[in-house]
């Protein structure tokens, strides 16, 4: 008797390898989806404040073009502004956005910035005693524009820490004059602020740019003026001033910005940095010839806010 061996049937083990295969990943993609639905807690609906979380986003963030900045920029102005100069600089990034940067304009209280820079520059060095007095004389008084002292009587005292504070927080041209004439002198400010490479700005003049103000404002917000506790000092001076309701005022609470106004005949002028999170960045603006002061202060809010809108997005 012979017997004939059969051959295996190939075609159905794979079949049925294919099939408990496939039924094994069924059943453990179940279990998980119940594993994970009787631990996970119920929440419904959303609460409050909930925001998905988008942060691998940030790795494909496409980069921010000038070009489209600049176009909603020359929107927003129309034909408010003929000569105006607009400077944005990311701190965190190659970006820089410049239009008309370098062109030099009547500084007005601008300038009371360099003298802050120069002061506390010689503060770290021990050449500028904080609590030194100063006792203010008639002649002293610089009775136009901003400031409080001029409504003070001759006579009246204050320390040099005083003088600073009320030149950044009130714009005060008393403080500003005693301080650049009698405690540090106008050419030593002059020469400070050429030595650290700002070649538009002449302090007799009262002349400047927004290009040196950003070098200026780098300096200072990087802690590369004085040391971390003056530089903070500084810095704390220009979050807390009577103007903000240029560059900050339209700006979402919470955002910090260490700036500086400055107002003259036509000229309407608003430069800092702006602090949001982890966005950071130098923004300036100067005008010239301007009808209505009260309206580019307005418009000096709105391009912030526009220019805020796409930096921090």
């Amino acid at each position: 008797m012979s017997f004939r061996r059969r051959k295996p049937r190939t075609g159905s083990c794979l079949l049925r390898i294919i099939f408990f295969g496939i039924l094994i990943i069924l059943l453990g993609f179940m279990l998980a989806r119940y594993y994970q639905s009787s631990n996970a807690e119920i929440i419904s609906p959303l609460p409050d404040g909930y925001k998905a979380d988008t942060s691998i986003l940030r790795f494909i963030k496409p980069k921010k073009d000038p070009d489209v900045l600049q176009d909603k920029i020359k929107q927003r102005i129309g034909n408010a502004w003929d000569n105006y100069s607009i400077l944005v600089i990311d701190y965190n990034s190659p970006f820089v956005l410049g239009i008309n940067e370098s062109t030099i304009y009547a500084a007005a209280s601008i300038n009371k910035v360099p003298i802050l820079a120069a002061i506390y520059d010689k503060a770290q060095r021990g050449q500028v005693d904080f609590d030194k007095v100063i006792t203010v004389q008639k002649e002293d008084i610089q009775d136009y524009g901003t400031g409080s002292i001029r409504y003070d009587p001759p006579g009246s005292t204050y320390s040099i820490k005083t003088l600073v504070r009320l030149m950044m927080q009130k714009s005060d041209n008393t403080a500003a004059f005693l301080l650049a004439n009698y405690i540090i002198g106008l050419s030593a400010v002059q020469s400070y602020i050429n030595q650290n490479g700002l070649t538009q700005t002449d302090m007799v003049k009262n002349k400047t740019s927004n290009k040196d103000m950003a070098i200026l404002f780098e300096k200072i917000y990087r802690r590369k003026i004085t040391n971390p506790a003056l530089s903070d000092e500084m810095l704390g001076f220009m979050a807390d001033s009577d103007f903000e309701d240029r560059l900050p005022g339209l700006l979402p609470k919470g955002t910090k910005v260490f700036h500086k106004i400055g107002t003259g005949t036509g000229a309407v002028h608003d430069v800092g940095v702006v602090e949001h999170g982890k966005t950071v960045y130098y923004i300036g603006m100067f005008t010239s010839d301007v009808g209505d002061e009260e309206q580019a202060a307005k418009l000096v809010a709105e391009v912030s806010r526009e220019i805020f809108d796409f930096m921090d997005r």
